[in-house]
């Protein structure tokens, strides 16, 4: 009984077959066949390479939800080469809230300032960059996936035993609320003031205001080396004394999740403007370097995302079977063709010499070939 049931289980499974075998005496290779499963085979191979690359490469998605933080601190990390001596400047923070943040977290170091514009093939390729990401706005793609932990590489400035250090260094980074503010460099140190906060300018002269700048760096939040920030390599030379410069940023917030970085850190875009001080002209104002800046009320995420094994899989197996299919189809087409051509083809030779009495000695011969050919038509 127990033998029974399997027989009949294992028909009722063998009738279910959908792929059901052909023998091998049925089967005809032939020379057209072999051609086209090589090209098959070839086209499989090449566009399943391809496809492994494309499953190896990622993509950033961005989303974007509100900014529900704001009892933190910003960091703001400054490294900004003014061309005047370090007793002459002082910087520091003011926020809307008339808050003067302390700026005990900057270091003042006297150096000698270069502008390396037309010199450094570093800094030439860094305004490169940053004109391209002005642009093709994808890029930044490309930095955010190369992005990685750890601190940034020191700044190299060029000091001279012999030449005077008529220039300062202004590096490290504050901690202020997450509010709008005002970030400046001007003449003399700052001190406290019952409705905000005042300059010691009066015992500089006007002769040594210049406030030609390089900025090699200006990020806010989180530090992460590869990451351009717009602002970084800009430099501004000016010839006039009472010289202001301006620039207006945006803060985003920016929630940066790769394969190599996980960290909190701010985007930002900003606005340039640049005057001359002149009273008698009507062009009131400070000399000085500002940098007034603004948090946006949303936070952007970015997370670099990947394809996942199965929808790899699945693109696999249809390039295989549509390539399969398709080539089958195309080779009985093509195979199809050939014969109508053929037999259209020994039909009218075998017209044409049923005429001619001269060729009346292979007249038995076409006459087979044309009963051959008219079946085949006849199987089509």
């Amino acid at each position: 009984m127990r033998r029974l049931t399997k027989k009949k289980a294992l028909t009722l499974v063998k009738e279910l077959d959908a792929f059901p075998k052909v023998p091998e005496s049925y089967v005809e290779s032939t020379a057209s066949g072999g051609t086209v499963s090589l090209i098959a085979f070839t086209l499989m191979a090449v566009l399943a390479f391809l496809e492994f690359f494309v499953y190896r490469n990622t993509w950033m998605r961005y989303e974007y939800e509100v900014d529900k933080d704001f009892s933190s601190k910003l960091k703001i990390n400054v490294d900004i080469t003014v061309a005047m001596r370090c007793q002459y400047i002082g910087a520091d923070v003011l926020d809307l809230a008339e808050t003067m943040v302390a700026s005990d977290g900057l270091k003042y170091e006297p150096v000698i300032l270069v502008f390396l514009t037309f010199l450094s093939f570093t800094f030439r390729t860094l305004l490169h960059i940053q004109e391209r990401l002005r642009v093709e706005h994808s890029l930044q793609d490309v930095l955010f996936k190369t992005a990685i932990k750890g601190a940034l590489p020191a700044q190299l400035q060029s000091e001279d035993s012999s030449t005077s250090l008529s220039a300062c260094r202004i590096h490290g980074h504050l901690y202020v609320n997450k509010v709008a503010g005002n970030f400046h460099i001007t003449v003399g140190k700052s001190i406290p003031h019952p409705r905000g906060h005042a300059h010691l300018a009066a015992l500089v002269s006007h002769d040594t205001y210049n406030f030609s700048h390089r900025i090699d760096h200006l990020s806010f939040g989180e530090e992460i080396p590869g990451i351009i920030n717009p602002l970084d390599g800009t430099e501004k030379v000016t010839a006039d004394s009472n010289h202001m410069f301006q620039y207006f940023v945006t803060i985003v917030p920016t929630k940066l999740n790769t394969y190599q970085v996980s960290a909190d850190t701010h985007q930002y875009s900003v606005t340039e403007r640049e005057r001359v001080i002149n009273h008698a002209a009507g062009s009131h104002g400070v000399s000085g370097i500002f940098m007034k800046y603004d948090i946006s009320s949303l936070m952007v995420k970015v997370t670099e995302q990947h394809m996942p094994l199965w929808q790899f899989l699945v693109r696999l197996c249809g390039i295989i079977g549509g390539i399969f299919s398709t080539t089958g189809m195309l080779h009985s087409m093509v195979g199809f063709l050939v014969d109508v051509v053929c037999c259209r083809f020994q039909m009218g030779i075998y017209r044409h010499l049923k005429v001619s009495e001269s060729m009346t000695v292979n007249l038995p011969l076409l006459e087979a070939d044309m009963s051959i050919c008219t079946g085949q038509r006849g199987s089509i």
